[in-house]
């Protein structure tokens, strides 16, 4: 295309839910509930893990650092969502989208990683309860978080650097709430064959993996499960499992629904309803899942609330 027949877009539109005003009022008051939620079930979930010792386990470091990816994760989409409902202006710089979605797409990744790396701490610590201790020591921790954060940035950096290198000249107009992949390359009018292939070769090297990672690991730990011979024995360590499994199922049960779905079957403002569940409501629901289903979390805001911690100086 010649460069006189188009000019480059500088700014996008996002053009959210609806324009009735009434509509906008209700759904702001509901998302700002949502964000106030995921704040403080995460933040309180990170401060009950620091400060009691007796949660002071690698299980419970993976769930903190879950927690903080969750703060992170929605602070990214829900303040700007918000905006849309209350100001005039529905613009956001064509830098400030780029930003969103690199952020965004390291704190999916990132997810992704962790939900796998609490899958194998589950199968160290039902199949290997001896050698537990030594074999997830406080470096490998940190390592494998450091490598789900590194695993989420390299994605971000590789499919940010692709989608946002192509020409829109178009509509700037997106028919969304937040930058995400499918309405951006609608806008573009380059060849977005290549961008397809990347974004959907990370896709399917970061989802699938971990997704095999948590089969595998929990396949073991049923089998490991099945051997032990009492009911009471079975019902505890599959009880520390229990939460994990119903994070992990929200989680992946949406992404596979959002992207697996043939194209035919796309809708936007169902595609719309179902980024609201991953990117908001996930990050306020996983704090409750692992409160309301773990009796250690509960016994340990119970101590909390109490006065009876038990702090890492005692």
């Amino acid at each position: 295309m010649a460069e006189g027949n188009f000019t480059t877009i500088t700014e996008f539109v996002l053009l959210g839910f609806t324009d009735n005003q009434n509509t906008m009022f209700v759904l702001f008051t509901v998302f700002l509930l949502i964000y106030l939620l995921i704040l403080v079930g995460n933040i309180g979930m990170v401060t009950l893990i620091r400060v009691d010792s007796r949660l002071h386990t690698p299980m419970y470091f993976f769930l903190s650092s879950l927690s903080l990816l969750d703060i992170g994760y929605s602070t990214v989409i829900a303040p700007r969502t918000l905006m849309t409902f209350v100001a005039e202006s529905k613009t956001i710089s064509f830098t400030g989208c780029a930003l969103q979605f690199f952020f965004f797409c390291i704190a999916v990744s990132c997810e992704c990683c962790l939900l796998g790396v609490m899958a194998y701490d589950r199968f160290i610590a039902i199949c290997n309860p001896l050698l537990y201790t030594a074999l997830m020591s406080k470096k490998l921790c940190y390592l494998l978080v450091a490598g789900s954060y590194l695993t989420g940035c390299v994605n971000a950096i590789v499919q940010t650097s692709f989608i946002f290198n192509l020409s829109f000249c178009r509509s700037n107009i997106i028919n969304h709430f937040f930058c995400d992949v499918p309405p951006i390359l609608k806008l573009s009018c380059s060849d977005t064959g290549v961008t397809d292939i990347i974004h959907f070769t990370f896709s399917t090297a970061i989802v699938p993996v971990t997704l095999l990672t948590i089969l595998v690991s929990y396949t073991y730990i049923l089998v490991a499960i099945l051997r032990i011979n009492s009911a009471e024995g079975r019902r505890k360590a599959f009880s520390t499992c229990a939460s994990h499994l119903t994070a992990v199922t929200v989680f992946y049960g949406t992404a596979i629904f959002m992207y697996l779905r043939p194209s035919s079957k796309y809708s936007v403002e169902e595609d719309k309803i179902i980024s609201v569940f991953y990117t908001l409501a996930i990050p306020m629901l996983n704090p409750l899942i692992y409160s309301l289903r773990n009796k250690e979390v509960k016994e340990a805001f119970k101590r909390l609330v109490g006065g009876k911690v038990v702090s890492q100086r005692q």
